[in-house]
């Protein structure tokens, strides 16, 4: 009797509303004994009774997981913000680096090391003396790292797909960063020369405005680019370095290419030791340059130097080979943080405006 009167509203088989069972709970069961009947045919037994499976938190949609499509404007305000922190936060070590590659150093300005180049600069110079500069850099680090990013995103892209169809290739990577590197440093070179000459000790500089009417009235308007072929000579190779290091690593620590803030801040801290290691010597040629120090510029007969075979003929002359090296603890030091934070940075603001856009889009 009981199957008789389930029949024309349950699930034959199935219990009845029995005693102390209300019409409402009978109902849900009701729909809980369908649903099973609908899987049976999967593996189970037809009509059996399962509960509803809860969905483990984990196995959703993870929070790391890219969002596919970030475009060329996430591309660079992503690139601009960690250009411009990258800059800001490293400014200090910056400043050290910048003294410690100094050829012919004054007495005053000698340094052992980073930490106590720091407290001396402070401790005599005022607190905020490492920070000098830093207003014009941000300003030029913003487009600059824009540019960067973007140009590197798309031909990163459009090469592997030429070179490696559906696959990751190192050439590619390293060809897209030295094209990079060109629009980059266009956009910064001119801010390098400003920063450099106010950072050095005994600087006459004290305002930007100052430096850039300086070197204008005295050296021309080529002075702001007389290091450029010097600084894509360091960071064309630097850039390849690195990008080649960091894709290769993230293939190691996040081979499925998710946004995995410790494996961005591993593998771009590794990234930037190897290339800034590997580039001393053209770095301390850059800084000759962009400085012109007075020191080194009486063992150079021009008066002026100008390209990367007198910079690196009057670093020889001056201190010989050990030069080239010079500054070059303080300069892994800055960008072991400094590509870390550049690397994290950037996926993170990538991952948040392109997650926002298609909620955005989703919302529409």
């Amino acid at each position: 009797m009981e199957l008789e009167g389930r029949s024309a509203g349950g699930v034959a088989g199935g219990p009845a509303a029995g005693p102390g069972r209300s019409p409402g709970e009978s109902a849900l069961l009701d729909g809980w004994l369908q649903r099973g009947v609908g899987r049976g045919a999967g593996g189970g037994e037809a009509g059996a009774y399962q509960p509803p499976v809860r969905l483990d938190p984990e196995s959703g949609p993870e929070y790391e997981a890219l969002p596919a499509g970030a475009t060329v404007t996430t591309h660079m305000v992503a690139g601009a913000v960690a250009g411009i922190l990258e800059h800001c936060v490293m400014y200090p070590i910056d400043c050290v680096k910048t003294r410690m590659q100094s050829l012919q150093p004054d007495p005053a300005a000698r340094y052992r090391n980073v930490l106590e180049a720091l407290w001396r600069i402070m401790r005599t110079e005022g607190l905020w003396r490492p920070m000098r500069g830093l207003n014009v850099t941000a300003t030029g680090a913003g487009p600059a790292h824009a540019l960067y990013f973007a140009c590197y995103e798309k031909l990163k892209k459009t090469l592997s797909d030429v070179i490696h169809p559906g696959g990751n290739s190192h050439i590619a990577n390293g060809a897209a960063g030295c094209v990079a590197t060109l629009l980059h440093d266009a956009a910064m070179n001119p801010a390098e020369v400003v920063k450099q000459r106010m950072q050095m000790y005994n600087s006459p500089y004290h305002r930007v405005t100052d430096c850039v009417r300086a070197v204008w009235q005295n050296e021309g308007a080529g002075a702001f680019y007389r290091s450029y072929t010097t600084q894509l000579t360091m960071n064309v190779p630097f850039q390849a370095i690195h990008f080649m290091t960091y894709e290769f690593l993230q293939e190691h620590f996040n081979p499925q290419r998710r946004y995995n803030p410790s494996s961005h801040v591993l593998c771009g801290a590794c990234a930037g030791a190897v290339a800034a290691a590997a580039t001393t010597p053209l770095d301390v040629c850059k800084t000759l340059l962009n400085t012109q120090e007075s020191l080194a510029l009486n063992s150079n007969i021009t008066g002026h130097i100008t390209g990367m075979a007198s910079a690196f003929r009057t670093v020889y002359q001056v201190g010989g080979v050990t030069a080239y090296f010079r500054g070059v603890q303080a300069r892994v030091i800055y960008q072991i943080p400094s590509t870390a934070i550049a690397w994290s940075v950037y996926e993170f603001f990538k991952y948040l405006i392109t997650k926002r856009q298609e909620e955005w889009r989703a919302g529409k």
